[in-house]
């Protein structure tokens, strides 16, 4: 299998996620590629599958990702049915953060407890 072949996965999110001036070449059995994200949390995304495959220090891939938007963690749309607190979870592994969230958003949001579908929320760096 060649390096490429193993993280597939990787490029396949990298589409996905529509990583800009995405680059991929394969010399020797060794994958490189770069891109930018549009924010850090899509680049952990990337990080964590290129660990989920060739574990925390893998020798068969260099990654360059660069992130175009450093002043937010995320940008999220909300979904129905969801809370700060889920956010906060999801982002941030702790539903307690959620206040993070909502003191990034007091221009839309004047209770954390009312967030509507469709509203686009920024999701601070911590």
């Amino acid at each position: 299998m060649t390096a490429k072949e193993k993280y597939q996965p990787v490029l396949d999110l990298g589409e996905t996620l529509n990583v800009k001036d995405g680059k991929v070449e394969e010399k020797e059995n060794k994958l490189n590629v770069w891109g930018t994200t549009k924010t850090q949390y899509e680049k952990n995304l990337l990080w964590d599958k290129i660990k989920e495959i060739g574990g925390n220090n893998p020798e068969d891939i260099m990654a360059d990702i660069k992130v175009e938007d450093t002043s937010v963690y995320a940008r999220h749309t909300v979904k129905s049915g969801e809370t700060l607190g889920k956010i906060a979870k999801h982002y941030y592994k702790d539903a307690s953060k959620y206040q993070a969230i909502f003191n990034a958003n007091t221009d839309k949001l004047k209770n954390p407890d009312l967030i509507y579908p469709d509203q686009e929320l920024v999701i601070p760096n911590l």
